[in-house]
């Protein structure tokens, strides 16, 4: 009965993973919405001072504003799909009762579609709206799907880390 079980366990497991995808989309839409219908005409709302600001600004092009011409906003929902294909793919073929890497490939797979739905959505590009740094020393504008995909890298990275140290280290050959 041991096979019987290991279906519905990774079920459960998998559900990690579109529970924290929709979670991801949801917030990020939700933000956005919020964050066009009242930064549209202001120049920016501080929040912490000039620490942390709310300012609306569009992202034609990929993370950091990288940009690669005209057609940046095809290149970028292209490169986005394939990558939401390849994570679905990486939670199926994920190890069994790994949670923690379900939820992070979520997370990524959620920031991805986020920025996805921006493009589609608008010739304008992706809605950025948090804003860090001090005077001129600015972060790159963000939002909520790129903490997503930036967390869930690094909890990916991780959880990809800690299943390579317990694999166990092959027998090096005897020199004699």
């Amino acid at each position: 009965m041991g096979s019987a079980a290991e279906p519905s366990m990774h079920g459960t497991e998998r559900r990690v993973f579109v529970w924290a995808a929709l979670g991801t989309v949801v917030l990020d839409l939700i933000t956005k919405l919020i964050a066009e219908a009242t930064l549209l005409r202001t120049p920016g709302v501080p929040v912490f001072g000039d620490w942390f600001q709310l300012r609306l600004v569009y992202n034609q092009g990929a993370a950091f504003g990288l940009h690669v011409g005209p057609y940046s906003r095809w290149i970028f929902f292209t490169v986005a799909l394939i990558a939401v294909f390849v994570l679905v793919r990486m939670s199926r073929s994920s190890p069994v009762g790994d949670r923690f890497r379900q939820l992070a490939l979520g997370l990524v797979a959620g920031g991805a579609v986020g920025n996805l739905i921006d493009r589609v959505r608008s010739p304008r590009g992706v809605v950025d709206f948090l804003d860090v740094g001090v005077g001129a020393l600015r972060w790159p504008t963000f939002n909520v799907a790129d903490i997503a995909v930036s967390c869930g890298a690094i909890a990916l990275a991780v959880s990809l880390w800690r299943e390579d140290a317990r694999r166990p280290e092959p027998e090096s050959a005897s020199v004699m």
